[in-house]
């Protein structure tokens, strides 16, 4: 049965939504599609670049050139695929409409030129609803404030962050025998779980009325096995969930490890640690984060070479290495080593645009501050993985710095939501702050 006229849609996206995921029109099934020229305008300062939104726009605009084919983009086009809509520019971003953007707001910028374009097809179109799309909350607010439907672009969005799989689950009440067991002989049948909370490296908190221990759900042999408390290159666990996170990066069947948490639970420290214990297994230990410009500005305003650009960045990382190599004196072993592999960039600390497109074989890539990566990042990281690699995600996912992701469209979000229960994979929530006692009152209190 056809779809009655008065429930078509032209979705109108804004330049934020193909920085975003440059094949968002292509999610929208059976709707229409419009592109204000003022985001091609966009698009055109962002194609020359190395990070992934300089990706996002080149991709799009050879899509827009491969659809155009014999056409003119300011007609409607049908998209490729079953039971798609069409696809045009709106070229005219002066407003036909009653409201005029540019005219309400007092300011001729990109924004106004965009809302406008939408407010003219409202205007034209009698048969559909137009929505604008857009990533900019402010842009949304503006967009209502002028009558105009407005929404987030919801591909890759998460509904519920609040229940966000943390990888952990406390049972209590298991009896006393069943975890002197798991003691004595390191495992225990799977059955003591309830079976519905069985999922594939996980991680327990089992109690009993007289003692407790901690566990992990190794599904190849649908066995509980105790995780034992272990110090990784001079640095000791201080609570369950780091004992679970060392775990995970040491066990050679886990692939792709996230871990999530608020400042100074030790995330990146623990991933350093552990790899660095387990170094011997790769050719190189790759440390990264991506580059989030301050006020986003472009690193280009920064004073000085592309060194000292990146050095305020790239600080943290060095903060946590020099954190480990003083567990140790000057003159062990551990201590020279860690200068060695840096030196001999076995151990390489770097912003992620420069290690984007290399070959990941035989390397442990740890990638900080995953919170600021898109999904496609994510997916684009972890598609780069050859044989013997290990990518560890780290970051807190409320801490984001980048203006067109929040805690449910975020890559470290997604990667959490997706890929729980399968057997390359385990994440552990971090929830109890080890840095200090201020730095807990700051994240408890403030």
């Amino acid at each position: 049965m056809a779809k009655a006229k008065k429930d078509k849609k032209i979705f109108v996206l804004d330049t934020s939504v193909i920085l975003y995921d440059h094949n968002a029109v292509k999610n929208f099934q059976e709707h229409d599609i419009a592109i204000p020229i003022t985001v091609l305008e966009e698009l055109d300062n962002f194609k020359k670049g190395n990070d992934i939104i300089n990706f996002e726009a080149r991709e799009f605009i050879r899509f827009l050139d491969d659809l155009s084919g014999t056409y003119m983009l300011q007609d409607w086009i049908q998209l490729p695929g079953n039971n798609k809509g069409r696809f045009k520019v709106v070229m005219n971003t002066s407003s036909k409409a009653t409201l005029d953007a540019e005219r309400v707001f007092n300011d001729n910028k990109a924004d106004h030129r965009i809302l406008n374009a939408a407010l003219n097809l409202q205007h034209e179109a009698k048969d559909a609803k137009v929505v604008l799309v857009t990533k900019d909350i402010n842009l949304r607010l503006k967009a209502k404030s002028l009558n105009l439907p407005a929404e987030d672009y919801s591909t890759g969005k998460i509904k519920d962050v609040d229940s966000l799989y943390t990888g952990r689950t406390y049972i209590e009440n298991v009896p006393y025998e069943d975890i002197n067991q798991i003691y004595e002989k390191g495992s225990i049948p799977s059955s003591i779980i309830p079976k519905q909370q069985l999922i594939q490296n996980h991680y327990y908190i089992l109690k009993s009325e007289k003692n407790s221990v901690l566990g992990y759900y190794n599904a190849s042999e649908d066995r509980i096995e105790h995780v034992e408390k272990k110090t990784v290159y001079g640095i000791k666990p201080r609570n369950a969930e780091q004992t679970f996170a060392i775990h995970a990066i040491m066990n050679p069947d886990i692939k792709l490890v996230s871990m999530q948490g608020v400042a100074g639970t030790g995330k990146t420290l623990l991933a350093l640690a552990a790899t660095l214990e387990q170094r011997k297994n790769f050719k190189q230990i790759y440390l990264a984060r991506p580059i989030v410009p301050l006020s986003n500005k472009d690193i280009g305003y920064l004073p000085g070479d592309i060194k000292s650009k990146l050095n305020p960045y790239m600080e943290p990382l060095f903060d946590n290495l020099k954190f480990i190599q003083n567990q140790f004196n000057e003159t062990d072993s551990d201590y020279q080593r860690i200068t060695e592999m840096v030196n001999k960039e076995k151990l390489v600390i770097t912003p992620l645009a420069y290690i984007r497109g290399r070959s990941l074989s035989n390397i442990c890539f740890i990638v900080d501050e995953a919170q600021n990566l898109t999904p496609h990042e994510v997916k684009t990281i972890i598609s780069r993985a050859g044989e013997n690699t290990k990518i560890i995600f780290t970051g807190d996912i409320y801490q984001i710095d980048t203006p067109y992701l929040d805690s449910q469209s975020n890559g470290l979000s997604f990667l959490i939501d997706r890929l729980r229960n399968h057997k390359l994979y385990a994440h552990v929530t971090l929830e109890k702050g080890e840095r200090s006692e201020l730095a807990n009152l700051a994240n408890e209190m403030l």
